[in-house]
């Protein structure tokens, strides 16, 4: 008996909403972001990727993932089975991260270019992907083995554009790299979705295989200097470095020092550099970079709003030369974001306050931001901690069928229990919406005591309590 839209009285345990606090000013966040960027060159996954997602430091407390491959196996069979199914990489890698709290955000693929956001489920409803993107330049413009895929996400409030290209290669082909690079950048545009051009972006993370080479010096100059480590004068003939010399916007683009051998090329399955006929000249072809959006100056006549708290700091970059799978050793950069958020709180108020059990029907209790716009296909779907990705949810009740009430401050929906199995496990409950295509709100984790945890006394006592 749901009683002109009260809560039903059999019922143990509710969800109930926090209520909305007075606006606050913002406190200040920092994200520790791990941007991993590696021609696998059609490569399986190794046995073991704790180094390159440095899960093995703790200090490092890592809150976001980005991580760009390119040569993955991209035969037509393979393409074909990685539509009905995720890619070999993509589900190691979820595999490894679901069970640290990280699920996968967002991912495109175009051919061999594949890119993959990985966040901690706290964050979730504080990244809200806007668009992703394809951009081939192989084969006269026209076909994907070579180019750029793009994921342009609202993080906290503040856009950012993330970036993973395949340039074209061999030493004479640079100014071929530098245009293509310049179409990726002017393609990424988002008239459609009312999203600012790229440049005015927050941030901008653009790594990848780039292909740029060593100009001028010979290949035994070249492995005499890797070998006794003196990159001084390599990097000064390192056409990306030049190129950035002469270009005002590649100027834009910051990047760490190169304190790593080049990354290419190299025999399989070691770590020598190449000794086939050819012995490719060695080359920091995969890179990694960032650009900051320039800030306007302040007029000292006109009042103007103080310029958000937006920075960004590099933490370490270095490349993984243990891993030996592919002609490329794979390179990363760990960064800290420090801003204050422009979306401090989640649109949706989700929270636990008592012990749900599988003896009935169970309520959910949520409040909506004053600005959100709710739809009748948002859905909230039950999920285990250590999910993978947003479709991994035990069930889902969609908010416009299973309503239960709605007012102005509370509205409240019911889950079936003949979905959810018995489970010691914990479990999350996640708003989805359908006009942002993104998570809007999370609970926080919570048990689901089994129909044996209560006794027939216990029940009842509970039933009056309620």
């Amino acid at each position: 008996d749901w009683g002109n839209g009260s809560l039903p009285r059999h019922c143990l345990w509710t969800m109930a909403a926090v209520d909305l606090l007075k606006p606050t000013e913002p406190r200040g966040r920092k994200l520790s972001i791990h941007v991993v960027t590696w021609n696998v060159a059609s490569a399986a996954p190794p046995l073991d990727l704790n180094d390159l997602l440095q899960l093995n430091n703790q200090n490092l407390n890592l809150d976001v993932y980005i991580i760009g491959l390119q040569e993955t196996n991209c035969g037509i069979r393979s393409l074909l089975y990685d539509t009905a199914f995720e890619d070999p990489w993509s589900s190691f890698f979820m595999d490894v991260l679901s069970p640290l709290n990280f699920v996968k955000v967002s991912c495109v693929r175009m051919q061999g270019l594949l890119l993959l956001v990985f966040a901690k489920h706290q964050h979730l409803p504080f990244i809200q992907i806007l668009s992703t993107k394809s951009t081939p330049t192989g084969l006269f413009g026209y076909w994907g083995n070579k180019g750029g895929i793009n994921i342009c996400l609202k993080l906290y409030g503040y856009y950012v554009s993330i970036i993973n290209c395949h340039l074209p290669p061999h030493l004479a082909n640079n100014d071929q790299r530098l245009e293509h690079f310049d179409r990726i950048l002017e393609m990424q545009n988002f008239e459609e979705h009312d999203i600012p051009n790229i440049l005015d972006h927050d941030l901008i993370l653009w790594f990848g295989d780039m292909n740029f080479r060593i100009e001028d010096f010979g290949l035994h100059f070249v492995r005499e200097s890797i070998k006794n480590r003196c990159y001084g004068e390599l990097w000064e003939k390192d056409q990306l470095s030049i190129a950035k010399k002469r270009d005002p916007l590649l100027r834009e683009f910051q990047e760490g020092p190169l304190l790593f051998p080049p990354t290419y090329k190299f025999d399989r399955n070691s770590s020598n550099y190449d000794t086939s006929e050819k012995k490719r000249k060695p080359a920091w072809t995969d890179r990694i970079l960032w650009r900051l959006k320039r800030q306007p100056q302040a007029s000292l006549h006109t009042p103007s709003q103080p310029v958000p708290h937006f920075s960004l700091s590099m933490r370490s970059y270095v490349s993984h030369m243990m891993y030996c799978i592919s002609d490329h050793k794979p390179v990363t950069c760990t960064f800290d974001l420090e801003m204050k958020p422009l979306l401090s709180a989640p649109l949706i108020t989700l929270m636990p306050e008592g012990l749900w059990t599988m003896e009935n029907d169970m309520v959910i209790s949520y409040s909506l931001a004053p600005d959100f716009h709710c739809s009748p296909w948002d859905w909230i779907g039950l999920y285990k901690v250590g999910l993978r990705h947003i479709n991994d949810y035990v069930t889902y009740v969609w908010v416009g069928d299973n309503e239960v009430s709605i007012s102005d401050r509370l509205n409240q929906v019911y889950i079936n229990i003949n979905d959810i199995p018995e489970t010691e496990d914990q479990f999350l409950l996640c708003y989805y919406s359908n006009n942002l295509h993104s998570v809007v709100g999370i609970s926080k984790p919570f048990q689901i005591q089994p129909r044996s945890y209560f006794g027939e006394d216990a029940v009842g006592e509970a039933r009056l309590q309620i």
